[in-house]
């Protein structure tokens, strides 16, 4: 087998497996290297298997309501943790095997180990390290391995890991990144969550709705820092009501380890210290590219923050090599990394009419209860750019389907540039938002003004009736409010 490529992507996470796709699809040569599983942390670790444990959670949620929808349970409904968390597991088993299944259907070639980079063109592949995590299923025999290859072009997908405080370095046992958090041996009473970003507030619902006592602390004034105040705000009362208990404009200081606890030590803006004592800590600050032990120093790549410098093609400063994904930089968000994937490779095979992505278009989604959904700019960044806009609200109390679905605590908001009529922004909270707000991103990739947004017609009786009314609420046409 010839060792030679057209490209070669070095990690199969979201970006790198995707991006491997496209470029068999083009007629390139391609070969991924990967060190521990295939379809990366968002596969294994992240995204996907989150989400499993949230429909878990949901699930208990509506049973401990059924009496609201007219329903009697016979027996008491509890949350096994084996269960859920095996469920889980097997959810993310089953799309590793499915991203085996298409590189093998692309004649993508498979090369198992750490991947450095030693001069322009060439990756050494070395020994598999044990892995950060146990891979779902075990690596196939008779694949690539060690050795040295070569290519024309070589992307960079090593995506990122969590970032830790110093003093207060996750140990596996008592204080948690999402990898612990996610296959806990059993259920904490209690729990600190340092942070609440995505992965701190969506793990604070789901161990929430398992019946833990837990509490998180924020350093900055809201949660969901990247939101619209005004739907962080709407959020946090809703935690709050579900009794998540939040500290805002706070942080860790300090953490003493107990025989099994840990004493976290909260400071507040105003110096204050106040002392928690719960089972387990979750360390959610966010994550770090992982750029180390690649060889980029040797080869001179440019890198600013922990994530390699790039155009908006995916090009470093060292020709022939790329970088896609959690590494390249924020938003590090999964789908951003295949769309990156994909400009880029589109871009080295020649494709016209190709064009950097735009990340004021690219939509975050938060997957608690409620859930919070976005895409654009808030009303505070549009008033800081000097924008003069339109901002129309919607409440889901106004709404039969959520009122139907016993889901009417919610809200969206759309964001128009008072001139031009360009959707510039929108932020939802509330039931099924996730799946709601990639209405508005087609939008905005179409440069859709309200004049569209109001004649297009929605389905009715649908939650997306909403996003027509907050349009129309922007221009003093709301109708049914």
């Amino acid at each position: 087998m010839s060792n030679a490529y057209d490209v070669i992507i070095i990690g199969s996470g979201p970006g790198g497996y995707v991006t491997a796709i496209r470029a068999a699809q083009l007629g390139l040569k391609t070969a991924i290297v990967e060190r521990e599983h295939l379809g990366g942390i968002c596969l294994n670790w992240g995204c996907i298997p989150t989400k499993a444990l949230l429909r878990s959670a949901e699930i208990l949620d509506h049973a401990n309501h059924a009496k609201s929808y007219g329903l009697t349970l016979n027996g008491t409904m509890t949350a096994d943790v084996k269960d859920v968390v095996a469920r889980s597991r097997g959810v993310s088993a089953r799309l590793n095997g499915g991203v085996a299944f298409l590189m093998k259907k692309n004649k993508i070639d498979v090369i198992w180990g750490e991947a450095k980079l030693t001069k322009p063109g060439e990756v050494v592949v070395g020994k598999m390290t044990k892995p950060v995590v146990e891979p779902q299923n075990p690596v196939p025999k008779g694949v690539k391995g060690e050795g040295t290859y070569t290519a024309k072009h070589i992307i960079v997908a090593t995506g990122a890991r969590p970032r830790a405080l110093p003093g207060i370095e996750p140990d596996g046992k008592l204080i948690w990144t999402y990898f612990e958090a996610m296959k806990p041996d059993f259920m904490p009473k209690s729990l600190v969550v340092m942070g609440s970003g995505a992965i701190g507030i969506e793990f604070a619902s789901f161990y929430r709705s398992m019946g833990v006592d837990v509490t998180v602390v924020e350093l900055m004034a809201n949660i969901m820092p990247v939101e619209d105040v005004e739907i962080s705000t709407f959020a946090r009362k809703q935690l709050e009501k579900r009794g998540l208990k939040i500290i805002t404009e706070a942080k860790v200081s300090k953490v003493e380890k107990g025989a099994n606890s840990i004493t976290a030590h909260v400071e507040t803006k105003d110096g204050k210290v106040q002392t928690i004592t719960a089972d387990r800590l979750i360390s959610a600050v966010g994550v770090q590219g992982n750029i180390e032990n690649l060889g980029l120093e040797t080869l001179g790549v440019k890198t600013d923050r922990g994530c390699i410098v790039i155009d908006g093609y995916g090009k470093t400063n060292v020709p022939g090599l790329y970088a896609i994904g959690d590494v390249a930089g924020p938003p590090m968000l999964a789908h951003k990394a295949e769309h990156e994937g994909v400009i880029c490779i589109e871009k080295i095979a020649g494709l016209p009419n190709v064009h950097p992505m735009d990340k004021a278009k690219i939509p975050g989604c938060t997957y608690c209860n409620p859930q919070v959904a976005s895409v654009g700019l808030t009303e505070a960044k549009a008033k800081e750019q000097g924008r003069d806009i339109r901002v129309g609200r919607y409440s889901f109390a106004a709404n039969g389907k959520a009122i139907a679905l016993g889901e009417d605590q919610g809200m969206i908001k759309t964001i128009f540039d008072k001139k031009t009529g360009e959707l510039i922004g929108a932020h939802m909270v509330g039931a099924e938002v996730t799946e709601l707000i990639q209405g508005f991103v087609v939008a905005m990739n179409l440069e859709t003004t309200e004049e569209e947004l109001m004649h297009t017609i929605f389905p009715h009786p649908t939650l997306s009736e909403m996003m027509k009314e907050s349009v129309l609420d922007a221009y003093g046409r709301v109708l049914n409010a």
